[in-house]
């Protein structure tokens, strides 16, 4: 398999984690309490921001995010 065709099945196999990615999340939200919204909405709204600025690089945005929810982890974790 040629480096194009490996790139391909990549991106076609992030593609399927997508969805799947949303169909989970689709089924948790309800459930969700509204606390745990929030701070998933914050968290989740920040990092599309970031992945929308073309220059930043993905390891920068992994850094700042984990900066950033860092505290809504723990609040989350800490929660009865």
């Amino acid at each position: 398999m040629n480096a194009d065709a490996m790139s391909k099945a990549l991106d076609d196999d992030i593609q399927m984690v997508h969805e799947r990615f949303l169909a989970a999340m689709q089924q948790r939200l309800p459930a969700m309490h509204s606390e745990t919204k929030e701070r998933y909405f914050v968290v989740l709204s920040s990092l599309v921001s970031k992945l929308e600025i073309p220059e930043k690089n993905l390891r920068d945005i992994l850094q700042e995010m984990m900066a950033e929810a860092a505290g809504y982890l723990f609040e989350e974790m800490g929660r009865r």
